[in-house]
């Protein structure tokens, strides 16, 4: 049988950095092809190229035997080929079904038949097994559901190769295990797909088929059904990845963090928190999980001065010890200076400058301070030597530190926020989604990092959706749900399922234990 696609000696060269070096590669119908590789291993540059995202230096792509110019995506979607990006392209105040069939609406008379609309989805969704309301405003579903638009709206227009980048980040377990079936269901109907992912328990679920790019080169191609999750990890990063430490979880010393009944509004000025409260202690790391959506973003927004409280308080133990401060009020400058670090959930809109380069992102934290700024102007010197060194360190991909941020594949990009927050100048460090779109060997060292900090007598809360690293982590884990902390439980006690359970408003048989 002709393949539905085959990529034949791809080469795609930016300043700098080769992204794909002669890339054979197929795609079969009926195929689940998982597609593995580091950050900047140049699997997204790839499926960029057959998507019309970007355009091969040589190379060709061939559909069914005959060779091809994909120069847009409008013009792959015309060949049938569909994408479901990790960040959605949706239009929030449009409602399911306009968003699914944007550009082509049913009409009557000249204008848009919205009963004929609603029908059609609610057919394709039947179809498909993903069940939603035509008529909902897609800013009032939950992630899960706004990634059920993103694929509809892919089969809307026909597409026979579907490309899925990244899909599981913000899903719960349950709907990961609903999205393989749908997945399982498109290939069984002999449509082609493509799984890009980190996750090797979803690759092994899942894919029927794996091929691993590292440097920009296909290295190999591997079983899923018959290698184990850490025999695929170590294909990917080149070597085996170390087991976590099976070491018990830490009580903590002295509280460090105070978060004493804080609520506050959405953006929208709904109710986002109410009267959430929690201590994060000297040597222990507090994990949270939720559906997105639930609370725990505007959490991390408050505790870091980016979002206003409309009830209670936020206090700090100064680095010297002492009276906690109220930092309620303070400015995020203010407290970062107090010993507060961030990782923002959003690189893009609250981490890096993309202009930038790696080396002024890494000091734009303490740009103003000492070795990086001497009587009032800049020491680039300083600024370039830490870059190198933070560089080196956290293994980010790039020609030099002066390389702009911006040119960087996301993963790359996370390690150069993890490189700059987890510093002893901080004492208590806000970690959201810090291994989002970051390769196994990446997320092994930020891991170790995290520890590290955590056993020199640091606070950290994380805040997560990925189980496995909330459970190998956390010294305390906290399910937030509407709002509201619903539970906790110390590391070991609780299972994937019943975090799974919980996360979607379930509750927890046995003792809850006590909100710190």
């Amino acid at each position: 049988m002709v393949p539905a696609v085959a990529l034949e000696g791809i080469t795609k060269i930016y300043p700098g950095v080769i992204a794909n070096q002669d890339v054979d590669w197929t795609l079969e119908w009926g195929q689940i092809h998982a597609l593995l590789g580091e950050n900047g291993a140049g699997k997204s540059t790839l499926m960029n190229i057959l998507y019309g995202m970007t355009t091969p230096d040589s190379g060709r792509i061939l559909l069914e035997g005959r060779e091809v110019l994909i120069a847009s995506p409008s013009e792959a979607i015309r060949l049938g080929i569909g994408m479901v990006h990790q960040h959605f392209q949706l239009v929030g105040t449009l409602t399911v079904a306009q968003n699914i069939l944007m550009g082509m609406e049913p009409r009557r008379w000249g204008l848009v038949d919205t009963a004929a609309a609603h029908e059609r989805v609610r057919a394709l969704a039947d179809r498909v097994g993903l069940p939603i309301d035509p008529a909902a405003l897609v800013e009032d579903l939950p992630v899960g559901m706004q990634q059920r638009v993103e694929i509809l709206k892919v089969l809307a227009r026909d597409a026979r190769i579907l490309i899925f980048d990244e899909p599981t980040a913000v899903l719960t377990p349950q709907e990961i295990a609903l999205l393989g079936q749908v997945m399982q269901r498109l290939a069984s109907e002999g449509k082609a797909l493509v799984f890009i992912t980190h996750k090797m328990r979803e690759v092994q679920a899942v894919a029927t088929h794996v091929t691993v790019m590292r440097a920009g080169r296909k290295v190999g191609v591997a079983d899923p059904r018959k290698a184990t999750a850490a025999e695929l990890a170590a294909l990917v990063v080149g070597r085996p990845l170390k087991a976590p430490p099976d070491a018990p979880a830490s009580e903590g010393g002295a509280p460090l963090l105070r978060v004493e009944n804080v609520s506050c509004r959405s953006s929208r000025g709904l109710e986002a928190l109410s009267e959430v409260s929690l201590e994060v202690r000297a040597g222990e790391i507090v994990g949270l999980i939720g559906v997105e959506g639930n609370g725990q973003s505007e959490l991390v927004e408050v505790l870091a001065g980016l979002r206003p409280v409309t009830g209670g308080k936020v206090l700090l133990a100064p680095r010297s010890g002492g009276t906690h401060v109220d930092l309620t009020r303070a400015t995020p400058r203010a407290r970062r200076e107090a010993g507060i670090g961030h990782v923002a959930e959003d690189r893009l809109r609250r981490a890096v400058l993309k202009p930038w380069s790696i080396a002024d992102n890494l000091v734009f934290d303490r740009f103003h301070l000492a070795p990086y700024a001497r009587a009032g102007r800049l020491d680039h010197a300083a600024i370039r030597e830490r870059g190198a060194n933070l560089l080196a360190r956290y293994r980010v991909k790039a020609p030099d530190a002066q390389t702009a941020v911006g040119t960087l594949s996301g993963g790359n990009q996370q390690k150069v926020v993890m490189a700059r927050e987890l510093d002893d100048r901080y004492h208590v460090l806000l970690i959201a989604q810090p291994t989002r779109g970051v390769d196994a060997g990446a997320a092994e060292s930020i891991h170790d990092e995290m520890r590290a900090l955590r056993d020199r007598g640091a606070g950290v809360l994380l805040v997560t959706n990925e189980l496995d690293e909330l459970l190998a982590l956390s010294d305390r884990i906290g399910v937030v749900y509407h709002g509201e902390i619903v539970a906790w439980r110390a590391r070991g006690t609780v299972t994937r399922e019943e975090l799974g359970r919980l996360m979607i408003g379930g509750r927890m048989t046995g003792d809850l234990g006590t909100p710190a």
